[in-house]
């Protein structure tokens, strides 16, 4: 692998994402400084996989950008939820995590030049010896270290974990953690959506708290205070599913932040998407 390079910055302007105009993050502004380890917390509902998969491109936004400040695709990692991989399909373990590899050196080309580099990253995570196994045998456990296998040879400047550690035992969670660690120390931005509060306060520094808007960004200790917390549930249940996208609120809320560089909290505590 190459020396890692300095992780990227990743922005949002009047960001709005959603399905059939129908928004599920709304108006977010803030951004993600490089080199930074960030959590993005919520309750169920709020917007949180769906901001990643908007950071990597698989949905465009209904309104607003995200700025990836000079960033390639091939710079961005994304580790998805557990019930997104197709475990019945016939794949073994050494072809899953050697797919980290395709933007490197492509699909077509042999990997047998880069089976050291497989083998080491099978190793990092406490999987060797199951190169062969189909991933439909592997445990919870197992097929997340496989996944973090394939993250770890992506290289990426930026990684982003959808829940990561859902399901899993503490002693996997703890390994797996001490590679998120080790990515920060290295100066990669990793952002991980997760669920677990006393996780987050133990090893996230920064926590964007998330209810289809962002209620509060910043220091992990500021954000997760009750009041947050309970604005977060009180914001998600009075959500207008049916809402379409709001533009003047957008124009609104890129206004009042252009005054400052990342997230806050947000004064108002209305729910944004409402039928108008």
């Amino acid at each position: 692998m190459r020396p890692p390079a300095p992780g990227g910055t990743l922005g949002f302007r009047g960001l709005t994402l959603g399905y059939a105009r129908h928004p599920a993050v709304h108006h977010l502004d803030g951004t993600i400084p490089a080199g930074s380890l960030t959590a993005v917390v919520g309750p169920n509902g709020a917007g949180k996989s769906t901001l990643l998969k908007g950071i990597i491109g698989e949905i465009a936004p209904l309104e607003g950008e995200v700025a990836r400040a000079g960033l390639a695709r091939r710079d961005i990692a994304y580790l998805p939820q557990a019930a997104e991989i197709d475990r019945a399909f016939p794949v073994g373990v050494f072809d899953l995590v050697a797919m980290g590899l395709w933007r490197r050196v492509g699909p077509w080309r042999s990997l047998t030049p880069h089976r050291a580099a497989v083998e080491a990253a099978l190793a990092a995570v406490g999987l060797t010896g199951f190169e062969r196994r189909p991933i439909g045998t592997l445990s919870g456990g197992q097929l997340r270290r496989a996944l973090f296998a394939r993250v770890l040879l992506q290289d990426a400047r930026v990684i982003l974990l959808d829940e990561p550690f859902a399901a899993i035992d503490a002693r996997t969670t703890d390994e797996l953690l001490e590679l998120v660690h080790g990515w920060h120390a290295q100066g990669r931005t990793v952002v991980a959506v997760l669920h677990d509060l006393d996780q987050v306060a133990r090893h996230f520094p920064s926590t964007l708290l998330l209810a289809r808007e962002a209620v509060a960004w910043g220091a992990t200790p500021e954000v997760l205070t009750t009041d947050n917390l309970r604005r977060a549930r009180r914001l998600c249940e009075a959500w207008d599913e049916d809402a379409s996208v709001c533009r003047a609120a957008a124009d609104a809320a890129r206004h009042a932040h252009d005054q400052g560089p990342q997230g806050h909290d947000h004064p108002h505590d209305h729910p944004h998407g409402h039928a108008a």
